[in-house]
């Protein structure tokens, strides 16, 4: 097996507590901006609030434990470095294939959505050409360098919220219990159960913040700090957008677009209103951050399973004068650009979400296992109410898995089969070794 040696495969040391603060909301934003609201069409309002609080107590749970794990191994692979250590090979697979579907998945959706935003304003923009345009222009961003990227990140993430809190000011005084429980009960709790993979939507990718560990300085002190503030920051303007949404226009016809607080703005004010129009034009920026800091991430995850040879070593190349890993980043927009044209938004949150509960799962064992493997591992952040917060992590992951499998059956048998022939694949070329430049990531022998 040929690897790279580790001067080629180093990642610089950047990002503080504030860098990822801005990682972890900006990677998630666009999930206030659309998708979830395809919720309310097989829950309604009440019963998507009831699978958005589950969910949130499922994040919060995770995040908390999750912790755990980047601090006491703060590799890029993230899910993968810490499945393979606990697991071994086929562990980390599973772990890497999963976020690498997730990521992979939840760009171009985000894509058609900044496409959607652009036509809204010029509707003889087509929405394709747009997102195909993003690509590449986020892609090149991505290869100036970390720092430059978190910068970035930063600006168009603080852009975001500060419009989700104006939009929320603006739509807040229209807002009427009557119309948010209109056609909303009685409560169809097959419905809430369907609904849970949107209300994932959320806060999908948060998890992302694992993949720049190596690029963080002091890591055992900022990581905790940018996602504790993170989660705190997200759950706080999910349920805001939605609860006020959903009472000030018509949520009916806003679960089935790709832009519903446009919508909402043009519902309250007129579509004619020149607020309505600045609003859909600076709700790009909100796009724009979970796009660019997805970029960012799906490309470590990459980068790592190259290194550690679970896909072609040249993805594992870095930029010698960016020091970033710039083939990853090309493969990952190659990917992207053609899942554009293989499916539709709900579909690819489906599968983005499907891959991001098995991550959630595999994560969770992960934490079960090396604590029992390797009790003296340093574990700078432990979970809280530990086996608690993990449990309930792991029992809402696969109620969750359990979700998007029995109502959306083909897609994944679909995303079963994705695996299977990554199985075979891997098989095949035997990868059943570790790296080794990689010390930190072989599976751990030590026992009780």
């Amino acid at each position: 097996m040929n690897h790279s040696s580790p001067e080629k495969v180093a990642l610089k040391k950047a990002l503080r507590p504030i860098h990822l603060w801005a990682l972890a909301v900006g990677l998630v934003i666009s999930g206030e901006y659309f998708g979830w609201n395809y919720g309310w069409g097989v829950a309604g309002t009440i019963g998507f609030l009831i699978a958005t609080l589950v969910i949130s107590v499922m994040y919060i749970t995770f995040i908390f434990s999750f912790t755990e794990l980047t601090t006491a191994i703060p590799q890029a692979g993230g899910p993968f470095a810490y499945s393979l250590r606990a697991f071994g090979p086929w562990g980390g697979l599973i772990a890497g294939y999963a976020t690498l579907i997730e990521f992979l998945l939840a760009t171009p959706a985000i894509a058609f959505a900044l496409g959607s935003y652009v036509h809204f304003i010029y509707p003889s923009v087509p929405t394709l050409y747009t997102a195909v345009g993003c690509y590449i222009l986020f892609t090149l961003i991505n290869m100036l360098g970390i720092k430059e990227s978190a910068i970035f990140s930063l600006i168009v993430t603080l852009l975001a919220v500060v419009e989700l809190l104006i939009f929320m000011g603006i739509v807040a005084p229209h807002f009427e219990t009557e119309n948010f429980i209109r056609n909303a009960t009685p409560i169809n709790w097959m419905g809430v159960f369907a609904a849970l993979p949107f209300a994932v939507w959320f806060y999908l990718a948060i998890e992302g913040v694992a993949m720049v560990a190596e690029e963080v300085k002091d890591p055992n002190r900022n990581i905790p700090i940018g996602y504790i503030s993170g989660i705190l920051t997200l759950m706080l303007l999910a349920l805001g957008v939605m609860i006020l949404s959903g009472g000030a226009a018509d949520w009916q016809m806003l679960s089935v677009i790709d832009y519903p607080l446009p919508e909402t703005i043009g519902q309250v004010l007129g579509k004619d209103n020149s607020i309505t129009k600045l609003f859909a034009g600076i709700g790009l920026f909100g796009l724009v951050a979970s796009f660019h800091g997805i970029i960012i991430s799906y490309s470590r995850q990459i980068f790592a399973m190259a290194r550690s040879g679970f896909l072609p070593p040249v993805l594992s190349n870095v930029n010698k004068r960016y020091q970033t890993p710039h083939w990853a980043l090309i493969a990952g927009g190659i990917i992207g650009i053609l899942a554009l044209y293989s499916g539709t938004t709900d579909k690819l949150i489906i599968l983005s979400g499907l891959g991001a509960v098995v991550m959630y799962i595999i994560s969770m064992l992960s934490l079960f296992a090396l604590r029992k493997k390797e009790p003296m591992l340093e574990r700078p952040v432990r979970a809280p109410l530990y086996p608690y917060f993990p449990g309930i992590a792991l029992v809402l992951s696969c109620l969750c898995l359990v979700a998007i499998i029995y109502y959306n059956f083909w897609l994944s048998i679909l995303f079963m089969i994705g695996f299977g022939i990554t199985a075979i694949l891997f098989a095949w070329k035997k990868k059943d070794t570790i790296p080794v430049n990689d010390p930190d990531l072989i599976p751990s022998t030590e026992t009780n």
